[in-house]
């Protein structure tokens, strides 16, 4: 019966999708006599972890049951008391969880309390790694010291993301646009160049419909702070879009921008350009797990090229466009031979009927982080 019951937890930690973060989701199961007597999972506004709110439940029926969830209860004072130990004082006899909080603070701490104290400590590896594809971003951050990132884009069959002359109605079909939209939910921030916002005005929003615990921050890499007062992303700010940019541009510029509410950060990086480098490690400190790059071929090849782009995600739509003008989704120099190739490895591809797939795929990071 493990397997109901950590597909149970697995299923309720899902339901922290967009909610969680910077926390990782997390559900749990009481289960007592081959019946579930307490469910609960994790939101970051809720404030208790699921392992709470399921013995809250469940009650004086916790005492000598089987708590089953997706994630080590963590073992640390933080916004809330260390889980494991209510996890005690609630008189569990039994703990079976798919994976270990990479979290330093945790990592391995909780189960050792949990046994301790006499308690049954179980990892159930057959789930593991699902439990940590699910929490992805934090097992990444917890890593690495950094966020997630992710370089989505549409392409043609033949490589390109835009047409030379005109690039009006879409690569893609809705319902794989609508695959993007539940990408950009489980994403904390997203980015785009001031390239992309001068030619399409985008929003660059979470339109998924779905609630988030807060809002998805929008940033846009704008070396000379061209971004135009009037366009849709200024119009929308509500202390949720932040432009990189240079010593170089206008300090007056910069006050107007942001006496609309608009947070400007200055970057200075190779080339007179805004840097992405920077800008990754400020996220960090911000406490953002994810990035989502949705950009144009400068900026991807420059994410690319510097080892900052962990994973690909690239929607395939069932066009050509070929010719030497339209553009690729990475521009830039390139690697100049075949042995040189950037490589993507632990391959994925979504099928989305009838006629389109996405790639999601994995790079080795090699930048200097």
């Amino acid at each position: 019966m493990t397997a109901v019951f950590m597909r149970e937890a697995l299923d309720l930690a899902r339901r922290g999708r967009g909610l969680a973060s910077p926390n990782p989701m997390v559900g749990a199961v009481v289960v007592r006599d081959g019946q579930i007597v307490g469910r609960g999972f994790h939101t970051y506004a809720g404030r208790d972890h699921a392992e709470i709110l399921a013995l809250a439940q469940a009650g004086e029926t916790a005492r000598g049951a089987t708590l089953y969830l997706n994630l080590e209860p963590c073992s640390h004072q933080g916004r809330t008391p260390p889980c494991a130990d209510a996890v005690i004082q609630a008189g569990i006899a039994r703990v079976v969880a798919a994976a270990e909080d990479p979290n330093p603070l945790v990592r391995g701490d909780g189960f050792k309390k949990l046994r301790e104290a006499g308690i049954d400590v179980q990892l159930a590896p057959e789930f593991t790694p699902e439990a940590e594809k699910l929490n992805e971003s934090f097992f990444h951050f917890m890593r690495t010291g950094r966020p997630l990132v992710t370089l989505k884009t549409a392409i043609t069959l033949d490589g390109k993301i835009s047409a030379p002359d005109d690039n009006r109605g879409w690569i893609t079909s809705e319902r794989a646009r609508a695959h993007v939209q539940q990408l950009r939910h489980d994403q904390d921030a997203i980015l785009t160049g001031i390239g992309t916002v001068l030619a399409d005005d985008c929003l660059l929003t979470d339109r998924s419909g779905l609630p988030r615990c807060r809002p998805l921050l929008r940033i846009v890499m704008d070396s000379q702070l061209r971004l135009p007062l009037d366009s849709k992303m200024a119009r929308s700010s509500a202390g949720d879009v932040v432009i990189v940019t240079t010593s170089a541009s206008s300090p007056e510029r910069r006050k107007i921008i942001e006496g609309r509410g608009i947070k400007v950060l200055v970057f200075d990086g190779p080339g007179g350009r805004a840097d992405l480098r920077s800008l990754i490690h400020w996220l960090a400190g911000e406490q953002y797990l994810s990035l989502m790059i949705e950009a144009g071929s400068k900026i991807n090849w420059s994410a690319l090229e510097n080892g900052l782009v962990d994973r690909v995600f690239f929607y395939y739509g069932p066009k050509i466009l070929g010719g030497l003008e339209a553009l690729p989704l990475a521009g830039g120099i390139g690697r100049r031979r075949r042995s040189d190739a950037i490589r993507v490895h632990n391959i994925t591809v979504h099928h989305i009927p009838p006629d389109e797939f996405a790639v999601e795929g994995y790079l080795d990071v090699h930048g200097d982080h």
